[in-house]
């Protein structure tokens, strides 16, 4: 079973009797426009079948037809499509060797680590990949489905003080930027930052609680590279039903480290009220789309 089939409501597939009754049912509801095919071979197609179980989410299951149009699962996954452009920096896409799922890193020093994330529109990767590229600079929007979560009080901050770390963080990406292009100066402006940061953390916690220090963050998590431990402040919330379990589920607008995503949770694993101003920690994965369609406007540092 897909450990986050819960985030979505389905927190009851417990068994693979179970699992297979849900596959089949997406494969059976699943909107005509949701089958989409693409010619891989001369004897068989790639087959995507979507179907929403609630505003926005659902689960995606992907295979094989073969010539006698029998259908063959490769994997599944649940999945939440959030309408926020997150970035429009250069994203690499390479294919995951244990299926035919796709695997993007997506490169905005705003966060300070790659954003990695598992393609929710992998067909439309492979009508352009027919092109040879693998290297794309489209509009990305991210989501994230979560497990559980803690909501939290927000830091308290005046208006400068939050005007000044949206601008610490621009020029922030702007030295990742030049230093991995090779600038000298900006390798050696990163280290001290670094260096200043960890002294003033350190200094504050021998009287400070750590979230009242660190307003939001965004960092790995265990092996799995699109897992990630965050603490982001929540900009929308909205309360919605899985519309086959009736389990409810809040979807959010996330902001971390000047990014912004969506993200689903199911309510049942929430501990706290989640409201605009507060703060969400939890463990998350991420995915997103990329609009291959669609140019990104290139500005600033990114140039």
């Amino acid at each position: 079973m897909h450990s986050y089939l819960k985030s979505i409501g389905f927190s009851e597939i417990d068994t693979k009797d179970k699992e297979e009754r849900l596959l089949n049912n997406v494969i059976r509801y699943a909107n005509t426009t949701s089958m989409i095919c693409v010619d891989k071979h001369s004897d068989e197609q790639y087959v995507e079948y979507c179907s929403d179980v609630g505003p926005g989410f659902g689960i995606t299951v992907r295979g094989r037809m073969d010539e006698d149009d029998h259908f063959h699962v490769d994997h599944y996954f649940p999945y939440y499509r959030s309408n926020i452009v997150t970035s429009e920096e250069e994203s690499f896409i390479s294919k995951k060797s244990e299926n035919d799922s796709y695997g993007v890193i997506c490169e905005d020093y705003r966060v300070g680590v790659s954003l990695i994330f598992n393609l929710q529109n992998a067909v439309d990767y492979l009508r352009v990949s027919s092109r040879g590229e693998d290297v794309f600079i489209h509009p990305v929007k991210l989501s994230a489905l979560a497990l559980e979560g803690t909501i939290l009080f927000p830091t308290l901050k005046t208006e400068e003080e939050v005007r000044s770390a949206g601008e610490e963080i621009l020029q922030y990406a702007k030295m990742m930027a030049d230093a991995k292009k090779g600038d000298l100066d900006a390798i050696d402006s990163l280290t001290h930052k670094e260096i200043d940061a960890f002294s003033m953390v350190n200094e504050r916690l021998k009287e400070e609680d750590i979230f009242s220090i660190v307003d939001t963050s965004f960092a790995p998590y265990g092996l799995e590279s699109e897992v990630y431990r965050i603490l982001g402040n929540i900009i929308r919330v909205r309360e919605c039903t899985n519309v086959f379990t009736r389990e409810r589920v809040y979807q959010m607008d996330i902001s971390c480290n000047h990014i912004v995503f969506g993200l689903c949770v199911n309510a049942a694993n929430v501990v706290g009220v989640p409201e605009p101003g507060r703060r969400f920690r939890g463990i998350v994965w991420l995915q997103g789309r990329i609009e291959f369609d669609k140019e990104p406007a290139r500005t600033g540092f990114s140039d």
